[in-house]
């Protein structure tokens, strides 16, 4: 492009170019001073080179160290020899290499040390023979059944390349395989590799002893004191006398380490043959703290400077129940908040009661809620759904609107479904955000309403430092009017995770000199993150959206820019600079907090 065609270009257009040029130069100073501190590293660390098969050549250079000082004698090149040919002979025979040549010459060029590796051919499988003993072995079909399906998954198969690594994992994966269900103290009784180097090939056998069929037998509960022992056995999966399985083992942990009432939980059988019948399972763990008051304070771009008190009761009235309090004062919200939740059960479903105050004044609106709600609430694998009835008060000022009192009692449903590959640094998966609620005028509400909501997050890495996120909402409100529905359950745009270049809930429909809710919503982002070390990274993103009253009056604004992110200890921080493409103004958007 030239300069001509650069100044042509509109505002948004330059931002764009010269923030993808920054970016661009910072990556390539980044991986030039990286490989020329790897050249300078290569170059000062030996005075031999090594020539080897490419296959082998991260081998040879992650596993052997060459020598440091120079050859100067026929001493340190017969010393340097003998260590190079057990240390390498030793390396290449974890791939199947037995037989290597390997020479020291001088290369004709430049007079340079050069080690030559030739490997020889590599041993292959030619044969596998798997034995099993003990209750296993019996000669009945669904035991049958079970063992030719573990031979056939066997994963060091005939024709091969023998390789260690592969050939331990092949009998872990066998072991493990047994183990997981009925044979908690299988063991390995012997196995073999028996390797001809002369013909390049190796024989496999293995001998595995399943011992006994386990039983679960009764729950031995250690560490116990403040609560009553219903509150395990609640959520044991499996019955007394049912067979053994590892992963009911592993689930059944799973589940109280997840209860706040502990800080450590072990569970687990001995796999003592004589109790095979009816294995003891064994459970081991350490109660957490019951109360606890704590304190924090932080910033956000969206709400102001903030300061936190919370309360945590894990045995609230003495039954189990965790009470959670808090106090949050920010400069554009208050709020005052109580909940109640019973244990999860088995199928992981609990139930909250909760209540709460809350006043706000943001775009020259001032709210003033007071709200009660029960629901149930359930996690299962990735997904996490909750229904609820909620009943609320609100008291609405917009300076120089109509002021309102509304009031609504709704039953509203919501779906979450999570699959990522970190929850709190995600760089690859999404997340799905489902909801509809609605109230009646036949039941407490001043308006009929039905509301609903949909959002969906996607992370895609783009090789080891970039990753691309996009994140897409939407809303509406089926409703005569607005009036009459409290603000949260209709719908704001603007600020951090919406529409960054616009100030917080500034997105909305106009009501004297305040921004109220409206019935339609939608917004997008497109970001684009590069990460420069494992903790600090940069971005560019557009974002775009606009909240109304209706479908039609939907005026999308577009905000963009750029920002830095960093990976804290306690979370994502992101500090951007955004445009507003309406109005040109720049704003900075910034949170952050910390628990004390």
């Amino acid at each position: 492009m030239s300069v001509a065609e650069y100044s042509t270009l509109s505002c948004p257009g330059r931002i764009w170019i010269s923030a993808l040029i920054l970016l661009l130069i910072l990556f390539t100073l980044g991986n030039g001073r990286a490989e020329a501190q790897q050249f300078g590293a290569k170059k000062s660390s030996s005075h031999v080179t090594i020539s080897a098969p490419e296959p082998l050549q991260d081998l040879l250079k992650n596993h052997f160290q060459p020598p440091i000082a120079p050859i100067l004698d026929e001493t340190a090149r017969a010393t340097f020899m003998r260590r190079a040919q057990r240390e390498i002979s030793e390396l290449l025979a974890t791939e199947g290499y037995f037989t290597p040549a390997i020479n020291l010459h001088l290369d004709p060029s430049n007079k340079t040390p050069v080690l030559q590796v030739i490997p020889g051919p590599r041993t292959l499988v030619t044969e596998v023979s798997i034995e099993f003993k003990g209750d296993l072995a019996t000669e009945e079909p669904g035991r049958r059944a079970r063992t030719e399906k573990l031979k056939a998954a066997w994963s060091l198969g005939v024709g091969q390349p023998f390789r260690s690594p592969a050939w331990e994992e092949a009998k872990a994966i066998l072991l493990s395989s047994v183990a997981a269900e009925d044979y908690a103290a299988a063991e390995i009784e012997e196995s073999k590799a028996e390797v001809d180097s002369a013909s390049s090939t190796a024989r496999l056998s293995v001998i595995l002893n399943s011992g006994p069929a386990f039983r679960f037998g009764d729950l031995m509960i250690k560490g116990l004191n403040r609560y009553d022992p219903s509150l395990i056995t609640g959520l044991v999966p499996f019955k007394t006398g049912g067979p053994y399985r590892r992963d009911q083992l592993l689930s059944f942990q799973t589940k109280l380490q997840n209860l706040p009432q502990f800080s450590s939980v072990a569970v687990n059988i001995e796999p003592d043959a004589a109790t095979h019948q009816a294995a003891p399972v064994e459970v081991v763990l350490s109660e957490a703290q019951a109360q606890r008051v704590s304190a924090g304070g932080g910033y956000s771009s969206n709400t102001g400077a903030r300061g936190e008190l919370s309360y945590t009761n894990n045995n609230f009235l003495d039954r189990a129940l965790r009470l959670n309090g808090g106090l949050r004062i920010e400069q554009k919200r208050q709020t005052l908040s109580t909940t109640i939740d019973s244990v999860p059960d088995q199928a992981g479903q609990w139930f909250s009661l909760g209540a709460g105050v809350e006043r706000t004044f943001i775009q020259e609106l001032e709210t003033i809620r007071e709200k009660a709600g029960v629901s149930r609430n359930q996690l299962s694998g990735k997904a996490e759904t909750r229904l609820a009835l909620n009943w609320q008060r609100e008291d609405r000022h917009p300076t120089g609107g109509v002021q309102q009192v509304n009031q609504t009692f709704v039953l509203d449903g919501q779906l979450r479904y999570r699959s990522v590959d970190d929850p709190l640094f995600p760089r690859d998966g999404s997340v799905t955000e489902l909801r509809i609620g609605g109230g009646s005028r036949q039941l407490l509400s001043d308006q009929d309403f039905i509301r609903t909501y949909v959002r969906h997050q996607f992370w895609y890495p783009v090789g080891d430092r970039h990753v691309l996120f996009m994140r897409g909402e939407l809303g509406y409100t089926f409703a005569p009017s607005r009036f009459g529905i409290p603000q949260e359950y209709l719908f704001r745009a603007g600020g951090i995770q919406s529409v960054r270049g616009y100030a917080f809930q500034r997105l909305g429909v106009r009501e004297g000199q305040a921004i109220v809710g409206g019935r339609a919503m939608a917004t997008g982002t497109i970001e684009y993150n590069h990460w420069f070390t494992r903790e600090w990274g940069a971005a560019v993103f557009t974002d775009i959206g606009d909240a109304a009253d209706t479908l039609r009056r939907l005026d999308l604004n577009v905000g963009y820019g750029g920002g830095i992110r960093w990976r804290s200890p306690v979370g994502p921080l992101a500090l951007d600079l955004a445009r507003a493409h309406n109005d040109g103004k720049l704003r900075l958007h910034f949170s952050i907090a910390v628990a004390f």
